[in-house]
């Protein structure tokens, strides 16, 4: 596939863990839902026409969660798109429990993490999940033990590569002392750089740096604002431009922006055309912080 045929191809390739090739441009999954993340979305449908647009535009890199729906963003993954394109890769994880809409509580003791992972598997209808995340840590579990489960389900092959997400520095590198972490996910965004130590850690040691809520443009796109005047230079909407400055920032940058439509999934794509000059990554980055 070419960049004209496959358009997200144009973002790079990273390999997470120093060994499995991702497009950096993937798509996240948590949006074909219901609302609060929970149930089906209102047009299951649509949600399958996204999921197979974003892969023929070039998208090989779908993150997910057990959590989403839950099991309705696993679920949709498999309908859409399986028997699976030998380069998908489609990273998931556990962690997270649901009580309803919007409820999120951490779980991480290893007998439901590997329980978890088996229904994931199921799932998805993989033999081994290429990428899997555990979600947040536990603060009733120590990180050892929760990541020691992930390493032994790696060892047994249900799992390629070990993932963090919403963590710290200390946090990681506690992480490190069980098993080898190829990704981290946090907040991160134009707006939003609270996990810039983190980023800057990720790209010393080749680590994976998954931003998710990557389109936070807010005030940044408003008529006359710093987005929407270099978006309009470049014929570009003020999301590509958000998603463009992401894939400058940093080679490990693996943005997933997430749409429940197929006309969004298409404008998203389109940004890794874009080519930011260091002078407008320095005046959109120093704007966001005014």
């Amino acid at each position: 596939m070419t960049t004209t045929t496959a358009p997200a191809r144009a973002a790079g390739e990273f390999r997470i863990g120093g060994t499995l090739p991702v497009v950096r441009l993937g798509y996240g999954a948590m949006q074909l839902t219901g609302p609060g993340v929970w149930g089906d979305p209102a047009d299951p449908d649509e949600a399958v026409r996204v999921l197979r647009r974003a892969v023929e535009l070039g998208v090989n890199f779908i993150d997910t969660a057990d959590s989403y729906g839950p099991v309705v963003s696993e679920e949709l993954i498999r309908k859409a798109l399986h028997p699976y394109p030998d380069d998908l890769v489609i990273a998931t994880k556990a962690g997270l429990t649901r009580q309803g809409p919007s409820v999120w509580t951490p779980v991480g003791r290893p007998e439901y993490l590997r329980q978890q992972c088996e229904m994931s598997l199921r799932h998805l209808g993989l033999e081994q999940i290429p990428l899997y995340q555990l979600h947040r840590i536990d603060p009733q579990v120590p990180v050892a033990d929760s990541v020691g489960e992930l390493k032994a389900l790696q060892q047994e092959g249900k799992i390629g590569h070990i993932g963090l997400s919403e963590i710290s520095v200390d946090e990681l590198l506690e992480a490190q002392k069980t098993a080898t972490i190829a990704t981290v996910q946090n907040l991160y965004n134009l707006s939003n750089r609270s996990a810039e130590a983190l980023l800057d850690h990720a790209a010393a040691h080749n680590i994976g740096f998954i931003p998710w809520f990557p389109l936070a443009t807010g005030e940044l796109s408003k008529p006359g604002g710093p987005l929407a005047t270099i978006s309009q230079q470049h014929g570009a909407s003020p999301s590509q431009l958000a998603l463009a400055w992401l894939l400058h920032r940093s080679p490990v940058m693996l943005p997933i922006p997430g749409t429940s439509s197929v006309a969004h999934v298409e404008d998203n794509i389109a940004a890794a055309g874009i080519e930011l000059s260091d002078a407008e990554f320095e005046a959109l980055a120093a704007a966001a912080k005014a």
